[in-house]
């Protein structure tokens, strides 16, 4: 599997690297995309990110991540998963809020926010410890501890 990350940069906060989102991402499919893929990443401010949130979902605050996924029934060479949008600093905040290292909370957003791309969600019970579950054996994969035990 070939992954490609169109990664931008709205923002002038600290983030991570294009390998370790690279990194984060490959394990988070591993179990759902076997041929070649893409996706956008877009580092945002709180500005981007509340009015994207507030747009799409009718919440008038920011969030750590929205997640796009990509939807057509023409087919293609390349799988497009869609686009992940992240708040830098709403990242950064709430790792240092709940005492996580920051890259582990990166590791955690990116995760979650593939899972979204692929389908999955939290809306009911049941659906939110599924997509739990995988998040917390996708971050073990990554020697990162489960993210829910603070």
């Amino acid at each position: 599997m070939n992954i490609t990350i169109d990664l931008q940069t709205a923002c002038e906060d600290i983030a991570p690297n294009k390998d370790e989102f690279q990194h984060w991402v490959a394990a988070s499919l591993v179990d759902d995309v076997v041929e070649d893929c893409e996706l956008s990443v877009r580092l945002v401010g709180i500005h981007e990110i509340t009015g994207l949130n507030f747009s799409y979902r009718g919440k008038e605050e920011s969030t750590n991540i929205l997640s796009f996924p990509f939807q057509t029934t023409v087919p293609m060479k390349v799988k497009l998963l869609g686009d992940l949008v992240i708040c830098n600093k709403v990242i950064a905040t709430e790792a240092r809020q709940q005492h996580k290292q920051i890259n582990n909370h990166w590791a955690h957003m990116i995760v979650h926010g593939c899972l979204h791309l692929l389908g999955y969600d939290h809306v009911e019970i049941e659906e939110a410890e599924q997509m739990e579950a995988l998040e917390i054996k996708v971050l073990q994969s990554l020697n990162i501890g489960n993210p829910y035990l603070n």
